[in-house]
C-alpha cells in the first residue's frame, strides 16, 4: 500500500490518516480510521469545499443534525460539499473509515455528479448498488487500519478505472479560486470559456458552484490565520484573507460555521480530532436551534 501513515491518539481515541500514492492521490487528500468516541459529546462539521465517503463500523446507520432536523443514512454514505456546517453525535460515529476527497476529486467515483449531492448526504448504496454493502460488510470485518486503508484503495481504483474524465478546465478553476482570485468572470474569461459555462461544468463536478466555493475557501484561509495567532487582528485577517471589511468577516464566519469568530476560535482552539470538527458540548435542542436562528438573524457590528 503507498503512501505514509500518520497515527495520532490520546488515552480515549485513536485517529489514523494515509494518503495514498498515484493515481488516486490526484483526487483523493487522505483515508482516515477513527476508534472510540472523543470526550466531547458532538462535534460540528464547517464547510470544505469537499466530498467525503464515510463508513460507520460499529452501527449500520450515520445520524445527521442540521439544527433541530435529524436526518438518517445507511452505514456507508457519501457527505456532498456542504455550504454550512451540521452537527454528529461523536458517541453515534466512534468507530469510523473514510476517504476525504480534494476539491473536484470525487467526481470519478460516484455514479452521480456532486452537484447532485450540495448541502445533503446520499447513501452509498444509491450510488454504487450492492457494491456499498459488501465494501462495509468487508471494512467491519478488517483487523485494523491498514487493512481497511487497502480495501478502500481497492475499490477506489476500481472505480476509477472505469471513470469517463471530467471538464479539462475545472482543476484551473480550482486552482485560481484557492489562490485568491474572488470574480468567476475574471477566472472564466482566463480560461476561455463563458461564464454561464464555467459554473456549469464547476458545479457539476465540485459540488459548489464557484462562487460558493470561492467563498468558503476564504474563509478557511481566515480560519486558518487566525488559529496561528495568539489574539488575532480581525480587520488584517479580513483584508489579507480577501474580505471587504471586518463586518463582512464576521458576517461569513456566522454564515458558514453559527459563530462568531471569537467563539470559532475558542473552540477550534479545544480538543478536536479531524480537520474540520469543532468539538461541542451537546447538540442543540429544536427550542436552542430556533433560538441561535434568531440570534444570528440579529445585524452585529463586533466581534463578540
Amino acid at each position: 500500500m503507498a503512501g505514509d501513515e500518520i497515527v495520532g491518539h490520546n488515552v480515549l481515541v485513536l485517529y489514523v490518516r494515509h494518503v495514498p500514492g498515484p493515481p488516486l492521490s490526484a483526487h483523493v487528500a487522505e483515508l482516515w480510521y477513527l476508534s472510540a468516541a472523543p470526550p466531547h459529546a458532538a462535534e460540528r462539521i464547517l464547510p470544505s469545499g469537499t466530498l467525503q465517503l464515510v463508513v460507520n463500523l460499529d452501527e449500520d446507520e450515520l445520524r445527521i443534525y442540521d439544527g433541530p432536523t435529524l436526518r438518517r443514512h445507511a452505514g456507508a454514505a457519501v457527505s456532498g460539499a456542504y455550504q454550512a456546517s451540521f452537527g454528529v453525535d461523536t458517541r453515534e460515529h466512534a468507530s469510523m473509515v473514510g476517504v476525504q476527497f480534494r476539491p473536484g476529486g470525487a467526481w470519478p467515483f460516484l455514479g452521480a455528479p456532486p452537484g447532485a449531492l450540495t448541502d445533503t448526504h446520499a447513501d452509498l448504496a444509491d450510488l454504487w448498488g450492492r457494491r456499498a454493502a459488501e465494501l462495509r460488510e468487508r471494512l467491519c470485518a478488517a483487523p485494523d487500519p491498514r487493512a481497511r486503508f487497502a480495501l478502500l484503495e481497492r475499490a477506489l481504483l476500481d472505480r476509477l478505472s472505469a471513470a469517463r474524465p471530467g471538464h479539462p478546465l475545472v482543476p484551473h478553476a480550482i486552482a485560481a479560486l484557492e489562490g485568491g482570485e474572488r470574480r468567476v468572470a475574471d477566472v472564466a474569461a482566463t480560461l476561455g470559456i463563458s461564464h454561464r459555462r464555467l459554473i456549469d461544468v464547476f458545479t457539476a463536478e465540485t459540488g459548489l458552484a464557484p462562487k460558493a466555493f470561492a467563498r468558503i475557501t476564504r474563509f478557511r484561509r481566515a480560519l486558518s490565520r487566525a488559529e496561528r495567532e495568539r489574539d488575532p487582528d480581525w480587520a488584517r485577517l479580513a483584508a489579507e484573507s480577501g474580505f471587504c471589511d471586518q463586518s463582512h468577516l464576521i458576517r461569513e464566519f456566522v454564515a458558514l460555521s453559527g459563530n462568531s469568530p471569537t467563539a470559532l476560535i475558542a473552540q477550534s482552539s479545544g480538543e478536536h480530532v479531524k480537520l474540520h470538527h469543532i468539538a461541542i458540548a451537546a447538540l442543540a435542542t429544536p427550542d436552542e436551534a430556533r433560538g441561535r436562528d434568531r440570534q444570528r438573524a440579529r445585524p452585529r457590528g463586533k466581534v463578540a
